[in-house]
């Protein structure tokens, strides 16, 4: 594994490996001779500044951009004038674009005053031929662009910026190929997120990511739990396992394993304290990984499970393929069957043809299952999706009355929910010194609920039992038991 590979000990005179990531590893090592170049010349290592937008798989693939940037020898910033910047974008929502069209202006001033600066854009909103004509039309100080399934092939196309003068970019349309034994510079020391698929199935009508990620891919079991075993090793305590559809994982595989035997395989390693995973499509999600939930000591008491809509006319229109009745009756299964167990959820308001009784339709669903946490959008059109070209889009001012209902039933209803545990004691998982008042410690409790409580920062990464004194909202007020 990466850990164990000295980059001076590979001979790059030679013809580059064709297998990987053995070939990513060789063009690693000559980057590593022009960061030594850049240092000799300028006495101090060329600086790195990465910007990531979007879900947990783009900061999960962040960390792996950020790993091999380190073992080239480039450093970490804060600033944005660095000497390379990488923007991991996300295009699920046109605003998400706008904001990376908004910043490569501010990066174009830094250009002009440092022209050896690289900038170097990848994800989601790359994998859009539109994007693409913009950038080479409009940015041509761009660096280097690549997408979605390419993003361990970092090191190859930076030696390749570094010996061509124009843009340089590489957009796969899509792959079965899976390269993960690569760099990773984790956020966290005690807690990672791993990547068991990529890509999805469902073509929600909404959706873009199918057409951005690509078809289901599986990871093989044994690859995934070698990489926990790696990490649990670390001093991993908490892992996240990450999927657009984590309720289909398997499907794929030459030797079929369903998600809940993944997580039954999981739960052997030692060291691994708590499995959390991300995101479950509710037309998925079985009776064995409600049971296997139920029955582990390990999987955390949180589940996402995005509804969308209340309204079974506006899911039929957004294919998420079940109804309102059946979305109910599961979280009644799951809240019958896992009682302590957190439910949050995903919700769009505005989707086209949707009407004000649709709106009361899904807060109908929002008070009878009682989210802990509920994210709430307005319909982003996103061109290339078939809801797109829906004829009846919904007025703007229809739109927002509906999101700001919305809004409000699902902020009470999960104050209720998060108050519910008040005067208990829970286990916390301290993350960090709190960004408000260095005197506390803010940690997270097995349902995801922040806990803010006075402590050493030597916890750190513990499991610590916690009084969970007052809640305030959406968090609590706490103190070590």
């Amino acid at each position: 594994m990466y850990q164990e590979i000295d980059l001076d000990k590979i001979d790059i005179n030679t013809e580059p490996p064709a297998e990987e990531p053995a070939r990513q590893y060789y063009f690693m090592a000559k980057c590593r001779e022009w960061v030594r170049e850049f240092e000799r010349k300028n006495g101090r290592r060329p600086s790195f500044f990465t910007q990531t937008f979007g879900c947990q798989m783009n900061a999960r693939d962040s960390e792996k951009l950020a790993g091999i940037l380190g073992q080239v020898g480039y450093e970490s910033t804060e600033e944005e004038n660095a000497d390379f910047v990488l923007f991991n974008t996300c295009t699920v929502r046109d605003n998400a674009n706008q904001r990376v069209y908004g910043r490569l202006g501010e990066l174009k001033n830094y250009k002009k005053h440092n022209p050896a600066m690289k900038i170097a854009l990848c994800g989601c909103m790359m994998q859009e031929p539109a994007v693409i004509e913009k950038l080479r039309s409009s940015y041509r100080f761009v660096d280097l662009v690549f997408g979605t399934h390419n993003i361990f092939k970092l090191a190859e196309l930076l030696c390749r910026s570094f010996e061509e003068q124009d843009m340089v970019v590489d957009i796969w349309e899509g792959t079965d190929q899976i390269v993960e034994d690569l760099p990773v510079e984790r956020k966290y020391p005690f807690k990672s997120g791993i990547n068991i698929m990529f890509g999805c199935n469902n073509f929600c009508s909404y959706c873009i990511v199918p057409y951005v990620r690509g078809r289901e891919r599986s990871r093989e079991p044994e690859d995934i739990l070698r990489e926990i075993r790696q990490l649990a090793a670390d001093g991993v305590v908490e892992v996240m396992l990450l999927g657009q559809n984590v309720n289909s994982y398997g499907k794929n595989l030459k030797k079929p394993m369903t998600f809940a035997g993944l997580l039954r395989e999981i739960e052997k390693i030692e060291g691994v304290e708590r499995i959390r995973f991300m995101t479950s499509h509710p037309k998925d999600l079985s009776d064995e990984l409600i049971q296997v939930m139920k029955e582990s000591g390990k999987i955390c008491r949180h589940l996402h499970l995005p509804l969308q809509s209340g309204s079974t006319r506006i899911l039929e229109r957004m294919n998420r393929r079940y109804t309102k009745e059946q979305y109910l009756a599961l979280a009644e299964k799951l809240r019958r069957e896992i009682p302590d167990i957190a439910i949050t959820t995903d919700i769009i308001v505005g989707f086209p043809g949707e009407a004000m009784e649709d709106v009361e339709e899904t807060i109908d669903v929002i008070r009878r299952v009682k989210y802990d946490n509920a994210f709430t959008f307005i319909y982003s059109r996103r061109s290339g999706t078939p809801a797109a070209a829906m004829a009846d889009q919904v007025p703007e001012k229809q739109v927002r009355e509906g999101f700001d209902r919305v809004l409000r039933v699902v902020q009470d209803t999960a104050r209720e929910q998060v108050a519910r545990y008040q005067g208990q004691e829970a286990e916390v998982l301290v993350e960090e010194i709190n960004d408000h008042d260095e005197a506390l410690l803010t940690g997270r409790m097995s349902n995801n609920t922040l806990v803010h409580f006075p402590g050493s920062p030597e916890l750190i990464g513990r499991i610590v039992r916690v009084s969970l004194d007052k809640c305030q909202g959406f968090y609590y007020m706490g103190h070590l038991v």
